[in-house]
């Protein structure tokens, strides 16, 4: 597999959620963040630590808080510089999806009215 911290393919989508959500609700434990996620805790745990090495998260102790394993997840500048470029990234991808998606309505469509049926009718 890849390095520690690598991001593997496929969990772009995972890791820019990741961030979203951090910015968002800092204080939520990794379990919270898989569930938002519908990931594994593992997963999340991996793909949070990528983003921590790669200096986009930074995790700090509540130091007032009765149990000390407890972290505040916070972006860092390069996090919210990654985040952006992860946003205009998934939001090209998105509307390529959408765009073919509307192109095979479309083709369909025609398919259905070539064929003299009306689409909805029984």
């Amino acid at each position: 597999m890849g390095r520690k911290g690598a991001i593997v393919k496929g969990s772009e989508e995972v890791h820019f959620r990741v961030l979203q959500l951090i910015q968002s609700h800092p204080g939520l434990s990794q379990r919270d963040l898989a569930q938002h996620l519908g990931v594994s805790l593992g997963k999340a745990n991996y793909c949070l630590n990528a983003l921590i090495e790669k200096g986009f998260v930074k995790a700090e102790n509540f130091r007032r808080h009765d149990n000390k394993l407890v972290y505040l997840y916070l972006l860092t500048p390069r996090g919210l510089e990654e985040k952006a470029r992860a946003t205009v990234h998934f939001l090209r991808r998105k509307v390529g999806e959408y765009e073919a998606l509307k192109a095979e309505i479309a083709h369909l469509q025609s398919l259905v009215d070539a064929n003299g049926s009306g689409f909805g009718a029984e």
